[in-house]
């Protein structure tokens, strides 16, 4: 680790990675000396990815496509990584969806669409617990970054089951971190609050995406939270980081 590459050789997976706060955490772990394993659906986002990452930092990630819904290949990545790399320092969780049909009343949810939101949102969480945590304990400081939503616990009309699925999932992370207390591996449960994502526009698509922020500038707050050197707060919020309380504070 130095100053300047706070990450130096770390090996971090970036689950939700191909496009809006997941890219954005990938390319800024990479460019903190990160190696970044990335995953998403889409090949294609993946691969603009890897082209950035190796713009900024001569160096290619190692790109994984699947679908979350897939509980095979969530147990075939375990595998995967311990054999190419043996450990597992650093794993953000940036994957969810709204479901294609967007904000939508629960008495009119499909089913289909449901059990694809509440495996994307909630049932891979598990399972990608079940697969890393030996690789994580294999780190000597293992950090896991949980993008949440307020909406875990403060439900709204119309987002049924984007907050359902939200809050079992924080509900599982704090569990797992209650856990795994006294290993070297540290949970954060990150707020990133409004960003300009894809699943906004979904959400609010008559919204200046210019009044909201970018992902970018969560950046600095993944590769804090993801320091070997730093033992990170459980609960953070972006909006408080941002404006200057502690971390301390947030717990």
């Amino acid at each position: 680790m130095t100053a300047s590459l706070p990450l130096k050789d770390r090996i971090a997976l970036v689950v939700g990675a191909s496009r809006g706060i997941g890219y954005e955490s990938a390319l800024a772990l990479a460019t903190a000396g990160a190696h970044v394993i990335a995953t998403a659906r889409t090949q294609g986002g993946l691969e603009e990815l890897d082209d950035h990452i190796f713009r900024e930092t001569g160096k290619h990630a190692t790109l994984v496509p699947f679908d979350l819904v897939d509980g095979g290949g969530i147990d075939r990545l375990g595998g995967a990584i311990f054999e190419r790399f043996g450990k597992l320092d650093i794993w953000v969780h940036a994957a969810a969806t709204l479901g294609a049909a967007g904000l939508t009343p629960v008495a009119h949810l499909d089913p289909r669409g449901w059990a694809k939101i509440e495996k994307t949102n909630f049932t891979s969480v598990f399972r990608l617990i079940r697969s890393l945590e030996p690789l994580l304990r294999l780190s000597d400081a293992g950090r896991v970054i949980h993008l949440t939503s307020s909406l875990a616990t403060t439900p709204r009309a119309f987002w049924g089951a984007y907050a359902a699925t939200k809050a079992g999932a924080e509900a599982m992370m704090k569990a797992w971190a209650d856990e795994i207390e006294s290993t070297p591996v540290r949970v954060s449960v990150l707020d990133p609050g409004r960003m300009r994502t894809a699943m906004r526009g979904q959400a609010f698509p008559g919204e200046d995406p210019e009044t909201v922020p970018h992902p970018s500038e969560l950046a600095p707050l993944i590769v804090e939270l993801a320091r070997a050197d730093l033992t990170p707060p459980l609960t953070v919020s972006f909006k408080d980081w941002h404006e200057g309380i502690s971390g301390a504070a947030l717990v």
